[in-house]
């Protein structure tokens, strides 16, 4: 099913020991219809081959030999230094999720049969993961119960033997986690050095929490100073927090949400490729509802990933849920989808955000660089493009520069939380509170962002990925002098692909 060149030997062990994100991210759809045993004997196994069989060579690119190293160090460290797939449930949740077959990849009756044989694979995977999550912390437990549950929307019981025996295989693991959430350890803290280690080796660079803690809280300062100075530029007489209630009653209706979606796009699109901000300027994207299996989050774009073939890519948008109350749809729309926000969705999901690095990436020069990625870097750099964007001018209207620095307050308090919340800094409740108090979340909003900084400590990535780029295109100014640009940057830092945040200056030399 995957038009890419098949893999050699190191890439296929880098792909073995980590099938989801080479199947959803990567594109390779090899793995289709195959689920990781994450069993530890197999876990074990998957780490051993890393780095290929006896006398592997070297990749002739220095830069490719240095993305490959730090994907099977920072795999060896997930999997079996902090062995993470037995303490943390989400690793097998998304060991399980079918959503990736929606996407048209492929004609629908191949990826039918892959996503039957997928759903098939579900009472093993099951098995391996009540083998493998042996030590779940209670509250770990707790924060992914709703997305173990949520696995429910695949399975319609009674269709057949193999829905039958994957809705049992589904309450097991329900089952599971139900046992973890009574008995398990109470903190689900990693511990400073291990949060380290982990975020550093993802990253291949070292990191130190209580230095990074520190830039996090000022740019925390520095983004509360931009939203209230454009809340005054907006209205000199108001308090920010009317100013931006009056923001948030400007939303459209349902009906109008895709529709004025779709004029943005063609908006951004257009403006990125007049400013020729970024290497490639033909993207293609549909707008369209959030298929129900998936709406974890307001919106999200998904590109043709680099190993596929072409295809338009999609902005998916969460609208309200058709029996939700006239209460329940307008605060959806307030707080989701007021007109200035809006405006910055499109410009990180789209262009020159995600959506045009998806461009890039199937450009990319080699089969390493259209297979490794990093997931701080992609984020980071569609959250760089937010502020890059009203600089550039996008908008010069204050109210778009308040939903860049309220996006941005938002994703800057998940990394002061992650941080807080695995140093042991912070409880759940001291980091809703955080969300209440730095970002205006309130009640369950604000516990759900807690939560999720548990089972996904590296949800700090949006700004940490921000900080690298910005600190790299600094470097670039001093190295370039004059001959710097926008434009040249850019491209230079999009060839390599969506490279670890320690190997981005290989950019200056490339450029």
């Amino acid at each position: 099913m995957s038009s890419a060149r098949p893999l050699d030997a190191r890439l296929a062990a880098i792909c073995d020991a980590s099938v989801f994100a080479a199947r959803e991210s990567a594109g390779r759809h090899e793995y289709d219809g195959t689920l990781q045993d994450l069993s530890p004997a197999s876990v074990r196994r998957a780490v051993a081959a890393l780095g290929g069989p006896p006398g592997t060579n070297a990749y002739p690119d220095p830069y490719d030999e240095a993305l490959a190293r730090a994907a099977e160090e920072a795999l060896r460290v997930r999997l079996d230094e902090l062995a993470l797939y037995r303490t943390n449930p989400i690793w097998h949740i998304d060991n399980l999720d079918l959503s990736g077959y929606d996407r048209d990849y492929a004609p629908a009756d191949e990826r039918a049969t892959a996503r039957r044989a997928h759903l098939a694979g579900w009472p093993d995977g099951v098995d391996a993961a009540i083998e493998a999550l042996d030590r779940v912390p209670a509250p770990l437990a707790a924060a992914t119960l709703p997305l173990a549950r949520g696995l429910a929307d695949f399975v319609t019981p009674g269709t057949d033997a193999v829905h039958d025996a994957a809705r049992a295989a589904l309450d097991r693991f329900v089952d599971h986690l139900e046992h973890a959430r009574r008995h398990g350890p109470p903190s689900a803290a990693l511990g400073g050095a291990a949060l380290a280690r982990l975020l550093g080796s993802t990253e291949a660079v070292d990191l130190d929490p209580d230095t990074m803690t520190t830039r996090v809280d000022a740019e925390r300062d520095r983004l509360r100073t931009m939203r209230d100075e454009a809340c005054r530029r907006l209205d000199p007489h108001a308090e920010p927090s009317a100013t931006i209630a009056a923001l948030q009653a400007d939303h459209p209706d349902t009906d109008r949400v895709i529709p004025e979606f779709r004029a943005l796009v063609e908006d951004a699109v257009a403006w990125a490729a007049a400013h020729d901000l970024v290497p490639d300027h033909d993207v293609r994207v549909e707008v369209l509802p959030m298929p129900d299996a998936q709406r974890r989050s307001l919106a999200g774009a998904t590109w043709a990933a680099a190993n596929e073939a072409d295809a338009p890519g999609r902005f998916h948008v969460s609208l309200p849920l058709p029996g939700w109350s006239t209460t329940e749809r307008d605060q959806w729309l307030r707080t989701g989808f007021s007109r200035n926000l809006m405006a910055n969705m499109v410009v990180h999901e789209v262009a020159p955000g995600h959506l045009s690095h998806g461009r890039a990436m199937r450009r990319a020069g080699s089969a390493v660089r259209r297979t490794v990625l990093s997931e701080v870097f992609i984020e980071g750099w569609a959250h760089y493009c937010e502020e890059m964007a009203l600089e550039e001018g996008f908008r010069t209207d204050p109210a778009f520069a308040i939903a860049v620095a309220q996006d941005a307050l938002r994703r800057v308090t998940r990394f002061a939380c992650a941080i807080g919340l695995h140093t042991g800094a912070m409880t759940v409740e001291d980091a809703a509170h955080r969300f209440t108090e730095d970002v205006a979340l309130a009640g369950p909003a604000a516990l759900h962002e807690a939560r999720r900084g548990l089972f996904d400590p590296t949800y700090g990535r949006y700004t940490w990925g921000k900080f690298a780029v910005l600190d790299l295109r600094e470097r670039a100014r001093a190295r370039w002098g004059s001959a710097f640009t926008l434009p040249r940057f850019h491209a230079a830092m999009l060839s390599l692909g969506a490279p670890p945040l320690g190997l981005l200056d290989a950019a200056l030399d490339r450029g």
